[in-house]
């Protein structure tokens, strides 16, 4: 399984979307500051989490999801 997940940083006010196979481990990857857009903040919370079966379809998501908005997103993760 596949997944594309939303991130939010209360600290940064801002969202981060990424895709992995594991999400939780991602997170701690992201918390963890190994990741160049997402270190040196630790408060990162998984607020967005969609499965696919495949690869590319979930790429293909994620690449959606990057071009969205800030109001986009909001809503999306409200729905």
């Amino acid at each position: 399984m596949y997944y594309v997940y939303i991130l939010y940083s209360l600290s940064r006010d801002v969202y981060y979307k990424g895709f992995s196979e594991d999400v939780e481990k991602r997170l701690t990857y992201h918390i963890n500051s190994k990741g160049k857009y997402t270190s040196g903040t630790e408060d990162w919370k998984i607020v967005y989490v969609q499965s696919f079966e495949s690869k590319t379809l979930a790429l293909i998501e994620e690449k959606r999801l990057k071009k969205l908005n800030r109001v986009s997103i909001e809503k999306l993760i409200h729905e």
